[in-house]
């Protein structure tokens, strides 16, 4: 049976293992954490409607449902010209033919970061944040600031939509509360149009219910600074606060940074449009550690991941396994996929090359991301059917 070796226990990575698995491969999987965490419904975490054990899974069970080898342990170090990998416990290793890079990102660096906290950092960060809003709760006022930041050098590498998302789960939590009146929310990002890249439908109803709910915006300015009590902008203004929530956009993955692997000049791999690591036959990389190509619109999120792994799969099991079939290419398939979750209700959000909306769903939007998260997990497990593109 033709090995595999997968870098990466993300979502992206999970997917491949499985995708692998269908496709008739042997699959080891190497893991920092040995657990799944779903980012995407995280958001409830710090405003206390989801507990941890809610957006994780054991990677232990994902392995024993699908036949793949789990290995908890840190990737150090990736020679594409030798074909090795070096893995903090496991030392230096040399690969099966077929890997598969699907270790992330890392992001990048600001002064005074260490005062900021992230809904897409470690799974860690969503326990503080929970810790910190109740400590404001509790002080009954204050100044609460959300943004995130972009990379000129790759803007596909930029994650905002969980940052609104946590802003209007918090606002509706104040409200429910009694006290969103005590408390002066702030969103902030350094481009002018922060959200734009979902399409002008979206980006426009998003700005006429930041108004209905009395939120402020600080945009268009390039941050200088963070420090415990505020941000410091280039233009030396300052917005004061007492609970920082901030998103940096990605870079390429330090492994990868300081690897011998093609990079385009934010550090991500370069792939073909089958996923195939360009210059290295048998090595493809999925999801965030790869350098997209396609619209200028393109984003990283969690569905591009896996539908990449899927393709890589599939592609792997033509040249490797002699199946019958066509390659596919993953930038046919790139699209802006989202359902905006406020706490009491939600927008759905689509943008391809064709098209774009943007529709308001009540209450029942909640519901359905609420939904989502319990069926991510089921038919991961293969309780219930996976739907394509979800």
């Amino acid at each position: 049976m033709k090995k595999v070796l997968i870098l990466g226990g993300g979502i992206g990575g999970v997917a491949s293992a499985i995708a692998f698995r269908k496709k008739g491969f042997q699959v080891e999987l190497v893991s920092e954490r040995d657990y799944l965490f779903i980012y995407p419904v995280s958001i409830w975490i710090p405003v206390g409607t989801a507990e941890f054990k809610d957006v994780s899974m054991p990677l232990s069970k994902l392995a024993g449902k699908h036949g793949f080898l789990l290995t908890v342990d840190k990737v150090l170090a990736i020679d594409g010209i030798n074909k090795t990998v070096t893995l903090a416990r496991g030392g230096l290793r040399h690969t099966p033919s077929l890997v598969v890079i699907a270790l992330g990102a890392s992001k990048l660096s600001h002064r005074g970061i260490e005062h900021t906290l992230s809904i897409c950092g470690k799974p860690e960060d969503s326990l503080e944040l929970k810790n910190r809003i109740k400590d404001l709760v509790t002080r009954g006022c204050g100044n609460i600031t959300f943004g995130f930041g972009g990379n000129p050098r790759d803007p596909s590498a930029v994650r905002g939509g969980p940052a609104f998302e946590l802003f209007f789960n918090l606002h509706h939590h104040l409200e429910k509360l009694g006290i969103r009146d005590r408390f002066e929310m702030t969103f902030f990002a350094p481009m002018a149009e922060p959200g734009v890249r979902m399409g002008k439908k979206a980006y426009a109803a998003l700005g006429s219910m930041f108004t209905a709910n009395n939120f402020k915006t600080h945009y268009g300015k390039k941050i200088n600074r963070f420090e415990k009590n505020g941000i410091v902008f280039d233009d030396q203004s300052v917005l004061d606060s007492d609970l920082i929530m901030f998103i940096p956009a990605s870079e390429g993955h330090e492994v990868i940074k300081a690897s011998n692997l093609p990079q385009n000049e934010a550090g991500f791999i370069r792939i073909d449009n089958f996923c195939r690591v360009e210059g290295i036959p048998g090595w493809y990389g999925i999801g965030d550690v790869a350098a997209l190509d396609g619209p200028e619109w393109k984003a990283k999120q969690g569905h591009i991941a896996e539908f990449m792994a899927g393709i890589a799969a599939g592609n792997a099991s033509l040249e490797y396994l002699g199946r019958k079939g066509n390659m596919e290419g993953y930038q046919q398939h790139l699209n802006i996929l989202c359902v905006m979750d406020m706490g009491n209700g939600a927008g759905f959000v689509y943008k391809d090359s064709n098209r774009e909306f943007f529709i308001p769903m009540p209450i029942v939007g909640h519901w359905l991301k609420k939904s989502w998260g319990m069926y991510y997990k089921l038919s991961k497990m293969g309780r219930i059917p996976r739907i394509p593109g979800m």
